[in-house]
């Protein structure tokens, strides 16, 4: 069956079906849903394949933790070229070393520099160096949790809610979903999930939308935790203690310590990463990367 447009030519309506379908299909909306669970299974999978790597040998954790996060940069550009028709700048390897380097100094200043602020008010001390420890895992750890999470959160759920609500509306929106994750996580509070939103959402968030890469994020997101976990020998949001470079302990309240969940759940921890996110939002602003709704051309 077909029917006549205005000019007098036919129009099959199949071919017309099939246009609102591909129009539906790469919807921001639609994207992020089908974007954010492949990926998100992505992740799952990868990381239970850099875990079983390590019952053979532990460094081969990191070997895998890398050669996963490949896969999931080749996957990502690949979906973005055949679906969105775009190149995927957001990953692009152009500059990505200098971004990647500048992030990683970033996030170890970052929680050193907090973790110092807690020491100096008597919730820290370091009892003496380790050694290696886990280094492997939590080497495998950075990396895995960085890439991938900064790709569905940022990559993903970020850019395609910027397209529906703007810039401020997607970074309030993916920090309050990022906190809340992790309630799930060993000792997650509500307080835990409101640091996390503020210190992970707002400063990655604001990483993200300076750069319109990805790159940055990774490497602050990557040294924030591998610090945490293997230089000072602190829980990674709640994942219980680790065995690190130095012996440390924690003592005093749980609002200068974090408790259990560790040194994230800290006030501390959540000035000192909200006044940086808030620094990079400023940095964002000033170079007209703020930006508002945008205008959706595809409608449903």
């Amino acid at each position: 069956m077909s029917y006549w447009q205005e000019s007098g030519g036919p129009v099959d309506q199949t071919e017309m079906t099939g246009a609102r379908w591909l129009k539906f299909a790469t919807h921001p909306a639609a994207l992020l849903v089908v974007q954010f669970l492949l990926f998100a299974l992505l992740y799952s999978m990868v990381a239970f394949s850099a875990s079983l790597a390590g019952t053979i040998h532990p460094a081969l954790q990191p070997v895998m933790a890398l050669l996963g996060a490949a896969l999931g940069w080749w996957l990502y550009r690949g979906f973005v070229q055949i679906v969105e028709r775009r190149e995927a700048s957001e990953l692009g390897l152009t500059g990505a070393g200098r971004e990647l380097t500048i992030g990683l100094g970033l996030g170890f200043a970052l929680f050193s520099g907090m973790t110092a602020v807690v020491a100096v008010l008597g919730g820290f001390s370091v009892q003496g160096l380790r050694g290696v420890g886990n280094l492997w895992d939590m080497l495998a750890v950075a990396i895995l949790s960085a890439f991938y999470e900064e790709l569905i959160f940022r990559g993903v759920a970020m850019r395609h809610l910027e397209g529906m609500i703007g810039s401020i509306g997607a970074l309030v929106a993916t920090s309050l979903f990022f906190g809340l994750a992790h309630l799930a996580n060993p000792e997650g509070s509500l307080f835990a999930a409101l640091a996390i939103s503020v210190e992970a959402g707002i400063l990655l968030g604001a990483a993200w939308l300076l750069t319109r890469r990805l790159w940055l994020a990774v490497g602050i997101h990557a040294a924030w935790n591998f610090t945490q976990g293997w230089v000072f020998s602190i829980p990674v949001s709640g994942t219980g203690p680790s065995d690190g470079l130095l012996v440390t302990l924690r003592h005093g309240p749980d609002w200068l310590t974090g408790g259990a969940f560790g040194l994230e759940a800290s006030v501390v921890a959540l000035i000192v990463a909200a006044i940086a996110g808030l620094a990079l939002l400023r940095l964002a602003e000033k170079r007209g990367q703020i930006r508002r709704r945008h205008q959706i051309q595809t409608k449903l």
